[in-house]
C-alpha cells in the first residue's frame, strides 16, 4: 500500500470540506421547510426559526388534511403520476423498440421526424386547438395522453435496444416467438436500469406539472397539487386587508406561507419515499446511451 503524502491529505481534506458544504447547502432548504411546517404560522412570520420549531403545532397539517380541495388535488396528482408514468414508459419503450429494429425500412426518416418534433413546437395556441379538437380539454386524459411519448427518453431507449445482443431476438424467433413476446418477455426484463430511470423521471415530471392544470383544465375536481400551491402563493401576495375570510380566520395559527410550506413537504415526501427503491438502477440508467447515439 502506497504511503499517503501531505498533498494527498490536503486534496482529500478539501474534497471532504467541499462535499460537506454542498450537502449543507442542498439539504438545509428542505430541512427548513420541514421545520416551518411544524411551527405556528404567525410565529414563523416573526422570524428567528432556523433549526427547530419554536412553537410546535400540527395545525398546518390538520388544515391541509381537512381541506377537501387539497385532498382532491393530492389524489389527482397521484393518479396522473401513476397512470402518466406507466403509459409514458410503455409507449416510449415500445416505439423505441420498433425504431431500433435493424430491418426497419426508412428508420432514419422516422428518427429524423422525432428529432425535429423534439426541437420544433407549434406553440401554445396550436397545441390548445389540437387538444380541443381531440376533446381532451377539461378531462383527466389531457394529463396523460399528450405525454405518452417522451422523445428524449425515446432516443436513449433506441440506443440501449440497439446495443442488446441480436442473438437474443434471433433465438426467440427461431423458437416461434412473436415480436410482442420478444419485447415483453426478453427485452423488457433485461432493460430494468433503463425502465427504472425512465419511470423516475416521468413520474417526477407528472407530479410536478402544473401548466396543463392551469391552461387546459377548468374543473376544480381536476386541479393538481402543484396548481393549488401556486394558488396559495398568489393568495399570500394579496394585501392583508383584502384576504379571504378563510385565511383571516386562521391567521392566528395558519398563514398562507405555512400552508404552502406544508404542501411542499407533502408533495416532496412521495418522491423521497420512491427514490431509494430505484437508486440502484439510477446511476447505470442515466449513463445509458451516453457514448453511443
Amino acid at each position: 500500500m502506497a504511503k499517503r503524502t501531505l498533498e494527498d491529505w490536503l486534496v482529500d481534506s478539501v474534497n471532504y470540506i467541499l462535499m460537506v458544504l454542498v450537502f449543507l447547502i442542498t439539504f438545509y432548504p428542505f430541512f427548513y421547510l420541514l421545520v416551518v411546517s411544524f411551527n405556528k404560522g404567525m410565529d414563523t412570520a416573526l422570524g428567528g426559526v432556523y433549526f427547530w420549531p419554536r412553537a410546535f403545532t400540527l395545525e398546518n397539517y390538520s388544515t391541509f388534511l381537512n381541506d377537501p380541495d387539497w385532498i382532491k388535488a393530492f389524489f389527482v396528482s397521484a393518479a396522473r403520476t401513476v397512470v402518466g408514468a406507466a403509459l409514458g414508459l410503455f409507449v416510449t419503450s415500445l416505439v423505441a423498440y420498433g425504431l431500433s429494429a435493424r430491418q426497419l425500412l426508412f428508420k432514419k426518416f422516422y428518427y429524423m421526424l422525432f428529432i425535429v418534433g423534439m426541437y420544433v413546437s407549434g406553440g401554445l395556441i396550436p397545441y390548445y386547438v389540437v387538444l380541443r379538437q381531440l376533446h381532451l380539454l377539461n378531462t383527466f386524459y389531457v394529463f396523460v395522453i399528450p405525454t405518452m411519448l417522451n422523445i428524449f427518453f425515446l432516443i436513449i431507449a433506441v440506443s440501449f435496444f440497439r446495443d442488446l445482443p441480436p442473438e437474443m431476438e434471433e433465438s426467440a424467433k427461431i423458437d416461434g416467438a412473436s415480436e410482442w413476446t420478444i419485447f415483453n418477455r426478453i427485452i423488457l426484463p433485461v432493460s430494468k436500469p433503463l425502465l427504472a430511470t425512465m419511470a423516475l423521471f416521468l413520474g417526477v415530471s407528472q407530479w410536478n406539472s402544473w401548466l396543463d392544470s392551469a391552461y387546459f383544465v377548468s374543473s376544480d375536481n381536476l386541479r393538481t397539487l402543484t396548481f393549488r400551491m401556486i394558488e396559495i402563493i398568489n393568495k399570500g401576495n394579496i394585501p392583508l386587508d383584502s384576504r379571504s375570510a378563510e385565511y383571516a380566520s386562521q391567521v392566528a395559527q395558519v398563514t398562507p406561507f405555512s400552508l404552502q410550506v406544508t404542501a411542499m413537504v407533502i408533495a416532496v415526501a412521495p418522491i423521497i419515499c420512491v427514490y431509494p427503491f430505484l437508486q440502484k438502477y439510477f446511476v447505470k440508467g442515466t449513463t445509458i446511451g451516453a457514448v453511443k447515439g
